[in-house]
């Protein structure tokens, strides 16, 4: 991808188009709690979804990608793994006539590195969905997948995989196996409570490396203003983020060993 398509982009993809604003500054945030996972816990493979769609979680991936791609020490792959609804190459304006990720599980003359194409200026490479195919679950569910995360695995750093949406179809829960943790994007004031728990409840806890608040319209203080300078592309409120373990308060207020009555007003 050249300079200039970068900045042709949605301007929602604030780690591509605008990287020293403040809602890029949340995205590396979370950049940094992934950075801690990878040293702590060996984390590579991490995925991105929601409770239901048009929760943000395909901007989420791509700003996440982008954030950890800013490191120059750092090799970054994002993967297309909505296979219904693949949205990538449209957001980053990538022509789909080349081989994606369907086709290299149909395919095994095709290595990851033949559909795996680079996303530049950053240390960025991409694998878009590819070809439609109608059996989206029996080729997500096929060993051939595993074996190209495996191999992504090794060729990368990160491996941010975009994925479908938890509650309506079963298509996320089927490559867990071969993922190390999940971010689950959840959008303030629309994405009922009921649907969160119940995704919440679909996944395995230790997967779950934290939940991202989308369209939060917290107010900033002056102190990001000074910080992050003028914000004008903060549309729609900049995401927030909280770790997987100060997130069952939110739903068990004896977990913490005391009530924390205020916390539940944040999901609404």
């Amino acid at each position: 991808m050249s300079r200039h398509r970068v900045a042709t982009l949605d301007e929602c993809l604030v780690s591509l188009v605008a990287p020293h604003s403040y809602e890029a500054e949340q995205y590396r945030g979370l950049r940094h709690l992934v950075e801690q996972a990878h040293r702590t816990s060996a984390l590579s493979v991490l995925a991105v979804s929601s409770a239901s769609v048009g929760d943000g979680k395909t901007t989420t991936a791509i700003n996440l990608a982008g954030a950890l791609a800013q490191a120059s020490d750092a090799r970054v792959l994002l993967m297309d793994v909505d296979l219904r609804r693949p949205a990538i190459a449209e957001r980053l304006g990538v022509e789909e006539g080349r081989h994606g990720l369907v086709d290299a599980i149909l395919s095994h003359d095709l290595k990851l590195a033949d559909v795996a194409r680079p996303c530049g200026p950053l240390n960025l490479a991409v694998v878009t969905a590819g070809v439609f195919s109608d059996i989206p679950y029996e080729l997500l569910r096929s060993p051939r997948l595993g074996d190209l995360l495996e191999q992504a695995r090794r060729d990368y750093d990160y491996v941010v995989l975009d994925t479908p949406p938890l509650v309506p179809i079963p298509d996320a829960r089927v490559i867990s196996k071969w993922v190390d943790s999940f971010l689950l994007v959840v959008r303030a004031n629309t994405t009922p409570r009921s649907l969160l728990e119940e995704s919440l409840n679909l996944m395995d806890p230790p997967k779950v490396l934290g939940l991202v608040f989308n369209n939060d319209e917290r107010p900033r203080t002056t102190y990001h203003d000074y910080y992050a300078g003028s914000g004008r592309h903060n549309k729609g409120g900049a995401p927030w983020w909280r770790p997987f373990a100060k997130i069952r308060s939110v739903f068990d207020p004896d977990a913490a060993g005391r009530r924390r009555p205020e916390r539940r007003r944040e999901i609404r």
